[in-house]
């Protein structure tokens, strides 16, 4: 069935005053409660909370993420604290959340804030975006959510949030570029922290993927997409490619008194720093390579992992050995803190040979 033809709703540049009051009025009711924010009659956000959630966020979900902020902010209550941290232990600590390029930048922007601005966060994007591993998204958020900057922050809430607004036929990701100019036309210097945050918490909670809430919508008065009848229906979306897929080999050799043999991985590229299980390369052809130690290796299965870009496939073998003497660059580790400490894709591999 072909989609209603809409005429993009004009009014929303002309009732911009009341569009704005009509959200900003539902986020002062409705506003969520995150382990980043702070209640509403508090001061102003501290800008090193909010840079932390927003780098987490932009690689997870707000539940995923949620956890991994509360124990970050425990160990490293500053961002002087975190300057501070031992590269290792960042790493081990960001395990999870992916990317793990996230993680040395925020290393590297922490050490800039430390020692660079006294331990004080730019209060303006352009200062913020000067900082190691800070983009634009980053830069907007910080500004207007810490600061009160009248800054354009624009997250995939924001844009499901635009496409249903203005019934944006364009699909995504070409699409980004009028979403973003759309988001820009209803910034304001009134409360521009509450306003990027209200349009958030409008398309995480309510204008949702898929189904959205529209009962419950402040906006529906001047949303093309609800004149539509198929809300839902945005943002389009160009079909993607199927990912392509890798295949290796894991080894998980235990040792005589229970621990595991890891390796440190390569300083660049993917998981780069992190310690790691054997490995064979990565490919589309099979590769069996060279297990790390001569031992009666078994089958124990396989595990999935998809990344970003690819998806992969590893084939365990697993082994125990008798001695962890002369094993050259192989770091012996006990197995609980193996799980607690490795990359998803290698406690996965871990715990398969394990069992």
């Amino acid at each position: 069935m072909p989609p209603v033809p809409v005429q993009v709703p004009e009014q929303v540049a002309a009732d911009r005053a009341a569009v704005r009051a009509a959200l900003l009025d539902w986020y002062d009711a409705h506003r969520r409660t995150l382990a980043w924010r702070p209640g509403p009659d508090a001061a102003r956000p501290d800008p090193y909370r909010v840079w932390l959630s927003e780098v987490m966020l932009q690689q997870t979900t707000t539940p995923h993420a949620t956890p991994y902020f509360l124990a970050f902010t425990a160990r490293w209550p500053s961002v002087t604290d975190l300057a501070a941290a031992d590269d290792a232990d960042v790493m081990a600590a960001w395990a999870g959340l992916g990317y793990y390029a996230r993680a040395r930048n925020l290393l590297a922007c922490a050490r800039a804030v430390a020692g660079d601005h006294g331990g004080v966060f730019p209060d303006t994007e352009t200062g913020l975006l000067a900082l190691p591993g800070v983009g634009a998204y980053t830069a907007a958020a910080v500004a207007a959510i810490a600061f009160d900057r009248p800054a354009n922050v624009v997250d995939g809430n924001v844009e499901r949030v635009m496409a249903r607004l203005f019934a944006v036929e364009t699909p995504l990701p070409a699409a980004r570029p009028e979403l973003k100019r759309r988001a820009g036309s209803l910034v304001a210097d009134e409360r521009p922290g509450d306003w990027a945050q209200a349009l958030m918490d409008l398309g995480a909670t309510v204008c949702r993927s898929g189904q959205p809430l529209c009962q419950r919508c402040p906006l529906t008065e001047w949303c093309a997409g609800f004149r539509s009848g198929r809300p839902e229906r945005y943002p389009l979306k160009t079909k993607k490619a199927e990912r392509p897929r890798r295949r290796g080999v894991a080894w998980v050799l235990r040792d005589d008194q229970g621990r595991v043999a890891l390796v440190r991985r390569p300083g660049k590229g993917l998981l780069g720093g992190m310690l790691g299980l054997p490995t064979s390369d990565w490919s589309s052809v099979p590769a069996e390579g060279a297990p790390p130690r001569p031992a009666d290796w078994r089958d124990a299965g396989a595990v999935e992992h998809v990344f970003t870009h690819f998806a992969l496939t590893l084939e365990i073998r697993a082994a125990e050995a008798s001695s962890a003497e002369g094993d050259g660059d192989l770091v012996w580790t006990p197995v609980e803190e193996a799980l607690a400490s490795l990359p998803t894709v290698f406690r996965k591999a871990l715990e398969r040979g394990l069992a």
